[in-house]
């Protein structure tokens, strides 16, 4: 029998141990199960993807109170789109069904593009334009199986969107020769030429919008010529014409849009810096210092629009514009239009 003094020594240790609590004991002999089972390969191959990959799933539950707005880039997977609402998504519910309608109120097919879970979960595969609007769902269960049954109404606005395009707009001003020289138009394009080859390393392209000379009154002095530049960079995949044409790192749009704005800066700056070290007299054609103003600009396709106030959860997103709206350009709004009865009207 041990003494008093090491039985009491001994106890002292082993109060210093950490102990598991009983959560942690339940997930340490989970562990040492799987360790042991012989099909250890299965549970780190595929049920561990699989929980993984539910995990990521974005998941929307409806409202009691208003229609819930959902938005399902054109094309692409949507989130599941619950039959039921937050306070009773962890509730047992005993013998429910679900039914969804779409938004001509015909019954949610079954078939490659969507499906309606076991669980009552609505899932688009591939979401198109046509697939936009409101859809119902129905959810019937108990609570226990005394009691009535209860029927619950859910609705959710689905809207189709896309990332918008975008480029900076520069505009610039050159006093110029005699707004009839030919001086001037060739100027414009040796001007074009240079600010192409500052971008075309980037994946970018410089397209003119508008060229105009001026007479300008100056203050407290005389008339002089001045040439008015408006010209855009664009990167290329971006354009609503053609492939992806990014071929070089990086291919990030928004990161060589950047990247080319901060080189065309400069090139308007050493100008400047140019001009002032000049000893000479001036000459016909020159940049004039602090004319140079830079705007970032989105374009949606037609038929979609941006309106942060009507979508504030995606309101940077191109979103498909509701009827009694279109856009029939590559404008950001959608325009009234009453006669416009479907989503994504282009006409009015």
């Amino acid at each position: 029998m041990e003494g008093a003094s090491r039985v009491l020594l001994r106890r002292a240790r082993e109060s210093r141990r950490p102990r598991l609590c009983r959560r942690s004991q339940y997930f340490l002999l989970l562990f040492l199960h799987l360790l042991a089972s012989p099909s250890i390969g299965y549970y780190s191959e595929g049920y561990l993807r699989k929980i993984i990959e539910e995990a990521k799933v974005v998941k929307f539950v409806g409202s009691f109170n208003f229609p819930v707005k959902i938005y399902v880039m054109l094309h692409q997977k949507s989130p599941h789109i619950l039959c039921i609402t937050e306070n009773l998504r962890d509730v047992e519910l005993i013998d429910p069904s679900f039914h969804w309608h779409t938004p001509i109120d015909t019954t949610v097919p079954d078939n490659s593009s969507v499906k309606v879970t076991s669980t009552g979960s609505l899932i688009f595969h591939n979401f198109t334009e046509e697939m936009s609007g409101i859809y119902t769902c129905s959810l019937t269960y108990k609570r226990i199986p005394e009691e009535v049954e209860k029927t619950l109404q859910l609705k959710y606005v689905l809207y189709a969107y896309v990332n918008p395009d975008f480029y900076y707009q520069f505009t610039a001003r050159y006093h110029s020769a005699p707004c009839n020289s030919i001086y001037n138009v060739s100027f414009e394009k040796k001007l074009l030429q240079i600010l192409s080859k500052l971008v075309v390393d980037l994946s970018c392209k410089i397209t003119l919008n508008k060229s105009e000379c001026h007479h300008v009154k100056m203050q407290r002095a005389g008339l002089q010529n001045e040439l008015f530049f408006t010209f855009s960079v664009i990167p290329m995949e971006n354009g609503t014409k053609g492939p992806d044409e990014c071929t070089k790192p990086p291919c990030d749009p928004v990161e060589r849009l950047n990247k080319a704005k901060n080189l065309i800066e400069r090139f308007f700056t050493q100008q400047v810096d140019i001009l002032e070290k000049r000893s000479e007299p001036l000459p016909e054609i020159y940049y004039i210092q602090g004319t140079l103003q830079i705007v970032w600009i989105n374009l949606c396709r037609p038929g979609y629009g941006m309106n942060a106030l009507m979508h504030p959860n995606c309101p940077d997103c191109c979103v498909i514009c509701n009827p009694g709206t279109y856009n029939p350009h590559s404008g950001i709004h959608c325009l009234q239009c009453n006669s416009s009865m479907a989503y994504g009207s282009t006409k009015c």
